[in-house]
């Protein structure tokens, strides 16, 4: 697993799909907090980084796909999917290598953001002027969340030879987990069924993550979500061996 994780980071790292990537975030991110007049914090007038965590979520949608569409994509298109599965590794490892290397390139994305907690820490009135523990429990959902994309985009990617199909596909599944089941929710027909619909989205749990707070249930939901996605791309994998 280490020498797969040890090989994307590195395929990343020497292609511009990283830097990209991560360059479009951070580019979108500042314009929205600090420029464009209807959502920046020196217009609002709060010390506060909801423009961050409200917004992101939005942005990682299409530029995870981004990263994960060449996952398992290329490997197949390349030909060289037969010879990754001929290593002494399980299609867990090989998965799980994967995976964790598109967690940490996510990871990664949001460092440079803390420059905007500190830069908002001192615009505060008083200095320190804002709730640390929300921004902590914000930045560990919006890492959860990006996990959760990162896992869908490496199923998208294993399904698929085309790597614009299995990003279409993984911008498709973001988007319906995330604010589908919110929106579904919001029909009238349900009645009291409506809030275990709600339940069943990212979102809700999101935004309760987003508030600072840390419930198992919500890391329960997360991780199960991460865990069947993994689990799906392994019976993809398992199935090209037969």
């Amino acid at each position: 697993m280490f020498a797969i994780l040890v090989k994307e980071i590195q395929s990343y790292l020497s292609s511009l799909i990283a830097y990209i990537v991560i360059g479009v975030f951070l580019t979108s991110v500042g314009l929205l907090m600090w420029v464009f007049p209807e959502t920046n914090v020196l217009d609002y007038g709060f010390a506060d980084m909801e423009t961050l965590f409200s917004l992101a979520p939005y942005i990682f949608m299409f530029l995870i796909p981004a990263i994960t569409m060449r996952t398992f994509a290329e490997e197949s298109k390349a030909g060289t999917m037969e010879l990754l599965l001929t290593r002494p590794l399980t299609d867990l490892q090989i998965i799980l290598g994967k995976y964790v290397a598109g967690v940490l390139l996510v990871a990664f994305a949001l460092l440079p953001t803390l420059l905007y907690y500190y830069t908002i820490y001192q615009l505060g009135n008083p200095v320190g002027n804002i709730d640390t523990a929300g921004v902590i429990g914000s930045y560990i959902g919006l890492l959860l969340l990006g996990a959760v994309f990162t896992a869908i985009g490496v199923f998208a990617s294993s399904i698929t030879e085309n790597q614009i199909v299995a990003f279409i596909i993984a911008v498709f599944m973001c988007f319906l987990l995330y604010t589908g089941f919110s929106s579904l929710s919001a029909i009238p027909a349900w009645g009291n069924f409506a809030i275990a619909i709600e339940q069943m989205g990212i979102l809700y749990h999101y935004n309760f993550m987003s508030k600072g707070l840390i419930d198992s249930r919500n890391l329960v939901y997360f991780f199960s979500v991460i865990a069947l996605m993994l689990l799906c791309t392994k019976m993809v994998i398992g199935s090209r061996r037969w």
